[in-house]
């Protein structure tokens, strides 16, 4: 019996249809009184830990490395599009996405030039010069008053990060890391993750492909950096610290490495949790060291290890069940 399969453009017109009632169902909730002010901070800082997450997730999860960097890229994408903003040369909505593009450009710079020699080096060496890399652009920041507030802080940044301007920059980078994962390129990263070895002798450029998905992962850190700043309308040196980026990679490890919708489900989890036990704020940390222990015991992998969550398969298999039966039960009538 053929199997039921949904053609492409339908799938798109599915998901393009999924995305726009989430984001108009958002954009209303948000902006109306059904939610607390806390409520709807939490729903925005979901939101820049979902690009966080995701964008780290290309390369421990898909290329296998381990960087230690995050909050680096994150802190180089936050300043630069904190001054651009602060300085008021473009009207606010010009602003919003020449910021978030130079956020992530500069972001990507600084992916670039630190991952050519950095992902040469392998394992621990490579969680330790990347570790370097991000205390090195904190300290930078501490000793550039004149530029960056120095310790006392970057203040007066303009709130641009709404419900909407985050969740788009949420689409936007898990759809670019979907397509690329589903291209060649993205196949080639897979192989390098699987035995970089035999990626090379296969003629996989393994240096090219590691410091792209470096460099793409640095992107949207810049840009999930511009949208913290444009949040919390003033950035310091110590949120960018090394525990931060610890906790990105707790959010990737926690939902799964490899997998788009655990990077998702971790960050959901991870940053609601401060919400939910705010009467046992100082058992926070205790209850994150718990929930690793025992998604570690029982489930190593993360939540949804490499699995990536699909409604068209969902609505392929249901039909196919469903015909499958009709089809059972009318042979039996006949």
């Amino acid at each position: 019996m053929k199997k039921f399969a949904i053609q492409m453009p339908v799938r798109y017109v599915i998901n393009a249809a999924l995305i726009i009632i989430f984001l108009v169902a958002g954009y209303f909730i948000t902006q109306g009184n059904l939610l607390t002010g806390a409520q709807n901070r939490i729903i925005i800082q979901v939101g820049y830990f979902i690009i966080l997450a995701v964008s780290l997730n290309l390369p421990t999860g898909y290329l296998g490395q381990l960087p230690l960097g995050h909050a680096g890229f994150m802190a180089v994408g936050a300043y630069i599009g904190a001054i651009f903003w602060r300085s008021g040369m473009l009207p606010e909505n010009g602003s919003i996405i020449v910021g978030l593009i130079l956020a992530g450009i500069a972001a990507a710079i600084f992916g670039i030039i630190i991952g050519i020699p950095a992902l040469r080096l392998r394992g621990d060496y490579l969680a330790i010069i990347t570790l370097g890399f991000g205390e090195m652009i904190r300290v930078l920041i501490n000793n550039l008053p004149s530029i960056t507030g120095g310790a006392q802080g970057l203040q007066l940044i303009p709130r641009y990060s709404s419900f909407l301007v985050v969740y788009i920059c949420v689409i936007i980078c898990c759809l670019v890391v979907h397509m690329l994962m589903k291209s060649r390129h993205g196949r080639a990263i897979l192989s390098i993750r699987e035995n970089e070895i035999a990626a090379e002798s296969c003629g996989i450029n393994t240096t090219y492909y590691k410091v792209m998905a470096f460099a793409v992962s640095a992107f949207f850190a810049g840009v999930a950096g511009a949208l913290f700043a444009g949040f919390q309308g003033i950035l310091m040196p110590a949120n960018f610290d090394f525990m931060t980026s610890i906790n990105i990679l707790m959010i990737v490890v926690l939902g799964g490495m490899g997998s788009m919708m655990g990077s998702v489900i971790g960050a959901t989890i991870l940053t609601s949790l401060p919400l939910l036990m705010a009467d046992l704020a100082r058992f926070r940390m205790i209850a994150y060291a718990l929930l690793l222990v025992i998604v570690m015991i029982f489930k190593p992998s993360g939540l949804l290890g490499t699995f990536d969550f699909s409604l068209s398969r969902i609505i392929e298999k249901i039909v196919g069940r469903s015909s499958a039966k009709r089809k059972v039960g009318g042979d039996g009538d006949a």
